[in-house]
């Protein structure tokens, strides 16, 4: 147990912070934090780069066209807090605050995100401990696209860390639609009319249906190449 105040205690089972600490940006307590989840980031995003090559060896198209990450900044992690109503503590950053590290992974056609979903699995020093597939079940919104949270160990010191990290998995058109309907609803604070965001929704199934449309001339593609 931790016994003294302001200390951070990493060890195999994970982050240990004195509970009475409050959350503060500006501590060391912070800035060691965001150092891990950088490392868990960077590590995650060094893998999946080897994937994409991989991946574009063996099928011949980029099945990954491109991957984006980034670390939540301090600002960010407060205002989704406090919108959550979570105790401003380092215990409940470290145990509901999923997306820290993030991830956006963007590939060609919706067959490669099971794809990518598969390998993501495999990887080394990683446990997935939540999916949520919004292909299947799309948001109300309309947005689509596949989320992983899942325990990177890194190497903390002289033993290994779980730093979870979330990976988006999206089409381009997905990405395309999510990204604009952010722009839309967020960046400038304007709140959708209840008649633009029903449009937003039928956009979204009309992109929808344009990844199956060309997915299958795809298919269709690969299987004349096979018969010939």
């Amino acid at each position: 147990m931790i016994k003294r105040e302001n200390i951070l205690e990493v060890n195999k089972t994970g982050i240990l912070i004195n509970s009475l600490i409050p959350l503060n940006t500006k501590n060391k307590e912070f800035s060691t934090l965001m150092e891990l989840y950088d490392k868990a980031r960077s590590d995650i995003l060094e893998k999946l780069n080897i994937i994409k090559e991989y991946f574009k060896e063996i099928y011949e198209y980029d099945v990954i066209n491109h991957i984006t990450s980034r670390i939540k900044t301090p600002e960010s992690i407060l205002k989704k807090m406090q919108k959550k109503h979570y105790e401003l503590t380092y215990k409940d950053l470290i145990e509901n605050i999923n997306d820290i590290a993030g991830i956006r992974v963007i590939c060609t056609f919706k067959d490669d995100i099971l794809k990518i979903r598969k390998i993501i699995g495999k990887m080394p020093n990683v446990r997935i401990i939540k999916e949520k597939d919004y292909i299947k079940n799309p948001k109300k919104s309309g947005y689509m696209g596949y989320h992983i949270i899942l325990e990177n160990y890194i190497k903390y010191d002289d033993t290994y860390v779980p730093i979870k990290v979330e990976i988006q998995i999206r089409t381009m058109a997905m990405d395309f639609w999510a990204t604009t309907e952010h722009k839309i609803k967020y960046k400038k604070n304007h709140k959708l009319s209840t008649k633009n965001s029903k449009k937003m929704e039928i956009y979204a199934k009309i992109i929808n249906i344009l990844d199956d449309k060309i997915m299958k001339i795809y298919q269709k593609q690969v299987k004349e190449k096979i018969e010939k």
